[in-house]
């Protein structure tokens, strides 16, 4: 039995629950198509057994093939922003802490 990497055995359970999601979502994608799994296998290139774990979540599986599906279903877009600086709140409030700790700075120099 190959082993597991640590990074998985320890995956937070918030994420557990988002790929259960996304791979519950990919499932439902390809059954409103009418696709069979192994038509689907044979479009992202994976085995049905790899398949079927995407789409229960199995976080084993590579992003490569998640994102390929994502592809398939034409929302690749969304992968490529799914950590868009623009949208990183907890940046934007060290940016702004350390705006204000250089104007306190600057008006303690003032005087």
């Amino acid at each position: 039995m190959p082993q597991v990497a640590s990074a998985l055995q320890s995956l937070p359970s918030a994420v557990s629950a988002s790929l259960r999601q996304l791979g519950a979502d990919l499932a439902t994608a390809r059954k409103r198509r009418k696709q069979p799994l192994r038509d689907w296998a044979a479009r992202l290139d994976v085995s049905v057994p790899t398949l079927m774990r995407m789409e229960k979540g199995d976080p084993a599986v590579s992003m490569g093939v998640y994102a390929t599906a994502l592809w398939v279903l034409g929302r690749h877009e969304a992968l490529a922003t799914t950590a868009a600086p623009r949208d990183d709140v907890a940046a934007l409030e060290n940016d702004i802490s350390a705006a204000a700790q250089r104007h306190r700075r600057r008006k303690d120099a003032d005087g």
